[in-house]
């Protein structure tokens, strides 16, 4: 095998992808600032036991580890960052208000997420804390809608959901942590025969509303299926009415519901969404809420806030993201003559970009779009269109 072949499901970002992923990087970090988030940026390793506190076995079997040579300690590649920006409210800013923060960086995963997926996406995302109401909820999937058109992403659509449903028509049963897995497998795939026989043992009320929940998909009509066949779980009437209340927050966004959808790391507390775009097959953002998620970061569980948020792999959205024109530029001759360097200094200073034909070289450029170019008129260097 040669030595410079990557490892499967890894690879080189070549010159047009990586600019397109850089400029919707710049853009949609531009968007989350214009409703007032702060960039944070955490370390790409952490030691392990801090990286995988309160995530759940999920988080773990996606995390890289390795030895730390200097300390001796297990360290993890970060697999969700998350975790890490709650570590950052609950542990260092420990603001008793409101806070906004969004960051952007790679993450690393031992397996892909879903077939043909990079195993080093680029994920940015945007979390709030400290605010429990559905207002924060809507501001969220907002801001989540605002980043993909910002990227130029059309025929978007939204699919809510909320994980307080599931936990609801368990509460008070007895659920091993692997069967509640398998559970959680069987209603994410609507496998109604896995389901029938995962909750054999379970009270007649609690298998019949699992059984029904696998079936509750589809436009708002939904919604009121719901109040009927899940009456008797507590709080699935206030669930289903913020749900109701999200949809009729985003205007003319086609929404539909999902109520057994459990993909994604099992932090999520509350309402989700996840948000796609014709011709893509996957979503392209998945958020919610996951209250509590920075509470073993504070002292005795003091810093169990409400939080919410949302992440996108860059490299996901730009597959769907329309191309981006070339960058317009200036070509200019290679010489010694301290005007032209000067003219090319002074171009270069007004944000134009000036590419230098070097000796021998016609352009061998490819993203950018050479519309002008720079010459000598009577003594005075100018630019003039090609």
């Amino acid at each position: 095998m040669s030595a410079w072949v990557l490892p499967d499901h890894i690879a080189d970002v070549l010159p047009s992808e990586a600019r397109h992923i850089e400029e919707l990087r710049r853009s949609l970090l531009d968007t989350a600032s214009s409703y007032g988030y702060e960039l944070v940026i955490p370390p790409l390793l952490e030691h392990l036991e801090s990286l995988l506190t309160g995530t759940g076995e999920a988080l773990d079997l996606q995390t890289f580890k390795l030895v730390d040579q200097l300390s001796g300690r297990m360290l993890g590649v970060r697999a969700d960052t998350t975790p890490q920006v709650a570590r950052i409210d609950a542990h260092l800013l420990n603001r008793a208000g409101v806070a906004r923060l969004c960051y952007c960086g790679p993450v690393l995963h031992t397996r892909p997420d879903r077939p043909h997926a990079t195993r080093e996406p680029l994920q940015l995302g945007a979390e709030i804390y400290g605010h429990s109401g559905r207002e924060a909820d809507l501001e969220i999937l907002l801001l989540a809608l605002d980043c993909l058109k910002a990227a130029q992403v059309s025929g978007l659509s939204v699919d809510l959901a909320d994980a307080s449903v599931v936990d609801a028509l368990l509460a008070g049963v007895s659920v091993s942590a692997p069967v509640l897995a398998e559970l959680h497998a069987a209603l994410a795939t609507k496998d109604s025969t896995e389901l029938a026989s995962l909750s054999r043992g379970l009270p007649a009320t609690t298998r019949e509303g699992l059984l029904a929940l696998a079936q509750l998909y589809g436009d708002e009509k939904v919604l009121d299926e719901a109040r009927v066949a899940l009456k008797s779980a507590p709080g699935i009437d206030q669930a289903l009415s913020n749900l109701k209340w999200l949809a009729s927050q985003l205007g003319d966004a086609r929404v539909t519901f999902d109520l057994a959808d459990l993909r994604g790391y099992a932090y999520y507390s509350g309402p989700r969404f996840s948000v796609y775009a014709s011709g893509a097959g996957d979503a392209l953002v998945r958020g919610g809420r996951y209250d509590g998620v920075g509470a073993v970061f504070g002292h005795n569980h003091d810093r169990a806030r409400p939080a919410v948020g949302f992440s996108l792999d860059l490299k996901n959205v730009v597959g769907a993201a329309a191309p981006r024109p070339l960058k317009a530029a200036i070509r200019a001759p290679w010489g010694e003559d301290a005007t032209l360097r000067a003219a090319i200094a002074s171009l270069r200073g007004r944000g134009e970009t000036v590419v230098g034909m070097l000796p021998g070289h016609d352009s061998e450029i490819d993203e950018f779009h050479c519309d002008r170019e720079l010459i000598e008129v009577a003594g005075q260097w100018v630019v003039q269109a090609i």
